[in-house]
């Protein structure tokens, strides 16, 4: 009878801790979704010096109209944050990201343009996007090198290359090397840096 009662109660210690570590080890894993599943901003994108760029134009159907060079976009913090709409401040000038499939553009699967939300450079064309299933707009090349600055980017533990627009340093996304041909890449951008423009 002693013998019995003494099993059931190291039956009942060693549930007790079962249930106790299984607990301990959700809640850890819990917090580590919870941190990798929200957007934390990278390192600030590079503070923009008066001076000149030179950048490829395109009209709003895609044509290429030739380099030019102009002077760089420069505007205070303050300005800034009264030109754009809501969310795109903190990525475009302080190189935020969005939560996964929540861009209006991600999915979008119209002909067009894509121009920066801040500057109005064209960035990219809807005949080089493609689905990556990330959630984000994906491209596997810019519509002109010209047009973009590809940074590297170390935060966060990781090492990666940022993707800015020349014309203003706006923060775009990011560029992969895992896209498909003919290029290899994935430049992985945030909606919230665009301004679609459809083809008429």
């Amino acid at each position: 009878m002693f013998e019995t009662d003494d099993k059931r109660a190291n039956e009942g210690i060693s549930t007790g801790r079962r249930q106790f570590l299984m607990a301990a080890g959700a809640t850890v894993g819990g917090a580590l979704l919870v941190h990798w599943a929200i957007p934390h901003p990278v390192a600030a994108a590079p503070k923009s010096e008066p001076g000149e760029v030179t950048i490829v134009q395109f009209s709003d159907d895609g044509k290429r109209l030739g380099k030019v060079k102009i002077a760089k976009v420069i505007k205070s913090e303050d300005e800034w944050r009264r030109l754009l709409p809501s969310g795109a401040f903190e990525i475009t000038r302080h190189a935020d990201t969005e939560f996964a499939y929540t861009g209006k553009y991600w999915n979008l699967h119209d002909k067009g343009i894509y121009r920066c939300i801040c500057c109005d450079n064209a960035l990219f064309s809807s005949e080089t996007k493609f689905d990556s299933h990330t959630g984000w707009p994906s491209f596997w090349a810019p519509l002109a090198q010209e047009n973009v600055n590809e940074i590297r980017d170390t935060s966060l533990g990781m090492d990666r290359v940022a993707v800015s627009c020349k014309e203003c340093d706006a923060h775009l996304g990011h560029v992969f090397d895992d896209g498909p041909p003919p290029t290899g890449l994935r430049y992985c951008m945030n909606s919230a840096s665009l301004r679609f423009v459809k083809a008429v």
